[in-house]
């Protein structure tokens, strides 16, 4: 059984990253005014604190109950300000971080967006409280298909799921008015920038060790890209990519620096 590790404060914790999809993923019953008013504390304190107003965006931080996309072990820690280890050394962003990516992309109802990097589908789930159609990406099977199974019983059905290579991106449904990355290519894929709308934002984190978030927005004349934090998310990963190597820290993948 493998054993991950992931760092709040100077405590280490282990977490058992294997578990049943179905049952190890935190439920309300009872705890749902506890969770709540959580929620209430993480949009306050760590987002809109922050800089975060939007108002239809700091709506879907609480509404979506992240307790629900996080292994039921770490149910008590879903609203901290910290990345959570899902399984298979991936990770459910940091709160803010989800929240920072959301509204930079400055989306509207009517939106289509492309996530590459479905992971638990929290990301996913709150990019559907705001738009029309979400598309998104797994490349690890077992991910694909849980995160697929939750998102359906939450009653998402705005949200397409797909097991596949995230550089490729889903040319069939191209373009999109949106694109969000969960994880970090050391450049950015062409085939994913050709994916979005003349007007189109895509925001993605590239880099290896060090790590810079970039919002791009293809113009008629080409591609503005605006530098915004540096962070730390998990590689972006082929089925072909078998070499790059991987930053022991990456587990810690959506996190502000």
């Amino acid at each position: 059984m493998t054993i991950m590790k992931y760092t709040v404060g100077a405590l280490m914790m282990p977490v058992f990253s294997i578990f049943l999809a179905s049952a190890s993923f935190a439920q309300a019953s009872g705890q749902g005014d506890i969770f709540a008013q959580r929620r209430q504390e993480m949009v306050d304190r760590q987002i809109r604190q922050r800089g975060v107003t939007d108002k239809r965006v700091l709506a879907a931080m609480l509404k979506v109950e992240r307790h629900l996309f996080v292994p039921v072990e770490l149910s008590d820690m879903a609203y901290e300000d910290t990345p959570l280890p899902i399984r298979f050394d991936q990770t459910v962003s940091q709160p803010y971080i989800v929240a920072f990516m959301t509204d930079a992309l400055g989306l509207e109802p009517t939106d289509r967006v492309l996530e590459i990097g479905t992971g638990s589908g929290y990301q996913a789930a709150i990019l559907a409280e705001l738009v029309k159609e979400v598309y998104t990406i797994e490349i690890v099977k077992e991910l694909a298909e849980s995160s697929e199974e939750r998102l359906k019983k939450l009653g998402y059905a705005n949200i397409h799921v797909r097991l596949g290579d995230g550089y490729k991106g889903w040319p069939e449904e191209a373009p999109f008015d949106a694109i969000i990355a969960t994880a970090a290519p050391l450049e950015i894929p062409e085939t994913l920038l050709k994916q979005l709308k003349t007007g189109g934002r895509m925001i993605i984190p590239v880099g290896s060790i060090f790590q810079q978030l970039f919002l791009v927005t293809k113009t008629e004349k080409g591609y503005d890209k605006k530098a915004l934090l540096p962070v730390k998310f998990v590689p972006m990963v082929t089925p072909y990519d078998k070499d790059r190597s991987k930053d022991p820290k990456s587990d810690q993948g959506g996190i502000f620096r």
